[in-house]
């Protein structure tokens, strides 16, 4: 029996997004379980075959081990595969990550809540209430922060769970146009060009409904990544 990752639909999941990004990202072998956002029955029901799960993205290991939020998928995915680098091995670089992590997990909800994750429409003209401009204020005091620490390309140096976890922050700026500096701006630039990204929006791009909750009254331009081919 192989590790298995019960997702949400790819242009929608952020959280599913980060989870997913623990494995490809670190080359490390799961099998995937797509949890439909607009199927017969809600996600709390479809994922009845992993109690005590409700919402996705849902981990269940080998031996049977069900783990359902995705900084304890981070940690869990580390404490069984040391090698992989998901944390950094420098302390502080680690420490640092995982202070990164745990705020992007718990914080951000007015960003989260007016910006939701949508990988196949770039809009335009969009506003961001304050709450906004303050959670991308912090958002990009935080990354400078990391790349100016650590020299980049990534937050802590090499790509870690950290990145992970703002992968689907650097989509919803690409996608709302939002107003962050030129470091967090090149930063978002090296999401959208990495593979694994890429690769998760094209299947966004190719598979599953557009979903009209998430849809917003506005022009649209084209995606500022690179385009895919679908």
């Amino acid at each position: 029996m192989a590790d298995t990752l019960h997702i949400g639909d790819h242009a929608y999941s952020s959280w599913s997004l980060r989870a997913w990004l623990l494995f490809e990202k670190f080359d490390l072998a799961v099998e995937t379980r797509l949890v439909p956002f607009d199927g017969d029955q809600s996600v709390g029901e479809q994922m009845a075959v992993a109690p005590p799960s409700r919402t996705v993205p849902t981990l269940v290991t080998a031996d049977g081990t069900v783990i359902w939020d995705s900084l304890a998928i981070a940690e869990e995915v580390h404490a069984r595969h040391p090698e992989a680098g998901i944390w950094p091995a420098d302390p502080a670089a680690r420490a640092f990550a995982r202070a990164l992590a745990a705020e992007m997990h718990s914080g951000f909800s007015a960003l989260r809540t007016d910006c939701p994750m949508a990988l196949r429409v770039a809009y335009a003209g969009f506003q961001p209430s304050e709450a906004v401009r303050g959670d991308l204020a912090r958002i990009d005091t935080l990354w400078r922060l990391g790349l100016d620490r650590f020299g980049g390309p990534w937050l802590v140096g090499a790509y870690s769970a950290a990145d992970a976890f703002f992968a689907p922050v650097a989509a919803r700026i690409a996608t709302y146009d939002l107003p962050v500096s030129p470091e967090a701006q090149a930063y978002v630039g090296r999401h959208l060009a990495d593979p694994a990204f890429r690769a998760w929006r094209r299947t966004g791009l190719s598979q599953g409904n557009d979903l009209p909750w998430y849809a917003k009254d506005l022009p649209t331009r084209p995606w500022p990544g690179p385009e895919e081919e679908v």
